[in-house]
């Protein structure tokens, strides 16, 4: 029998592509979702790629109710990923309220009916953003937590002071992962899931492959004076399906007991910064297509640069990232074009 594994918020970006690679490798995944920021036909393109259709029900995480009723109704879920959350810097400087019950709430409630049910492993979907503006870089696992530069960050940051605690507790048998991505972008092969965003783009890739469609008139650098080699911020960009084999590597690890702590800390990234201009070229390099851009104020919320040492992911987690910008920015391009 295959292994039961809850993926919450599992229809959305990362959480399908997540989905995907754990159909692929002889999982049972169960998903959860409040459709906030995804559709239901997500489940037809995983349905596509992998012959299989997974378990879907549309749940409110918030609402504990709803989290026991689901739990009652599925017995024998092994583990748990935990996705779901409001997840936009810059909405959750205008939104911080809603930030704060979305992402904690359902993170409590999580843990709570998990208790109640005996499930005994969780890997939380973190950020880089819990280390602010680091002091040094690259950052690894032990750079201190930073001021949050938003919202968003701080729940992510709270989040997993809440998970360590509850894995801690002298009553608790809970064992976590923290996967802290960094910068996530690109597509699946088939172009048939990737990034959504509604309205004007809150990310750099989708803001860039909009604009080489002739979406949007020129793309918005938001900052041209940070201390950097070009005045653009610095990221730590990573692709989607990287990210996905990642959580794949974390189950097995919780599964087959090959956890050596009960709470566990790991970067997702590449271990190289690249700025945002550099990105705007690359993009080009790998397209073709030239973009019109134009450099803005800084942005409330950004930090200046931040990339990752991802040595303790690659020597203890036995996950490495494996591909390159310039299949991030043409695999972001081919589902931008489907679109």
């Amino acid at each position: 029998m295959p292994e039961k594994v809850l993926i919450t918020g599992g229809l959305g970006y990362i959480g399908s592509h997540t989905v995907v690679e754990m159909i692929e490798k002889g999982y049972e995944p169960l998903i959860i979702d409040n459709l906030s920021n995804t559709t239901v036909e997500v489940l037809d393109a995983i349905e596509k790629i992998t012959g299989k259709r997974p378990q879907f029900e549309k749940v409110e995480m918030c609402d504990p109710e709803e989290m026991d009723r689901f739990f009652t109704a599925n017995k024998g879920i092994k583990a748990v990923i935990h996705f779901a959350a409001a997840l936009l810097v810059g909405e959750s400087v205008e939104k911080p309220v809603h930030y704060y019950w979305n992402n904690l709430f359902s993170t409590i409630n999580l843990l709570k009916s998990m208790k109640v049910h005996g499930v005994k492993n969780i890997v939380f979907s973190s950020s880089c953003t819990v280390y602010g503006n680091p002091d040094t870089l690259p950052v690894d696992e032990q750079a201190p937590f930073k001021p949050a530069a938003s919202p968003y960050g701080n729940t992510k940051k709270m989040c997993e002071d809440i998970l360590r605690d509850a894995t801690a507790a002298a009553a608790s048998d809970l064992k976590t992962i923290s996967l802290r991505y960094f910068n996530p972008i690109g597509a699946h092969p088939t172009s048939l899931i990737g990034e959504v965003q509604h309205g004007e783009p809150h990310h750099l890739v989708p803001y860039i492959t909009e604009t080489a469609m002739g979406k949007r008139d020129s793309l918005k650098v938001f900052g041209g004076d940070y201390d950097t080699r070009d005045g653009s911020c610095i990221r730590d960009y990573i692709h989607v399906v990287d990210i996905a084999k990642a959580h794949v590597y974390a189950i097995e690890r919780q599964l087959e007991s090959k956890q050596k702590q009960d709470y566990e800390v790991f970067n997702l990234g590449t271990g190289n910064g690249v700025s945002v201009l550099e990105m705007i070229h690359a993009f080009t390099n790998a397209t073709g297509k030239e973009i019109n851009y134009e450099i803005r104020p800084r942005r409330p919320g950004d930090v200046e640069a931040v990339y990752a040492d991802t040595k303790l992911a690659n020597e203890e987690l036995g996950w490495k990232a494996e591909l390159s910008v310039e299949d991030m920015l043409k695999s972001a391009w081919d589902w931008e074009q489907k679109q």
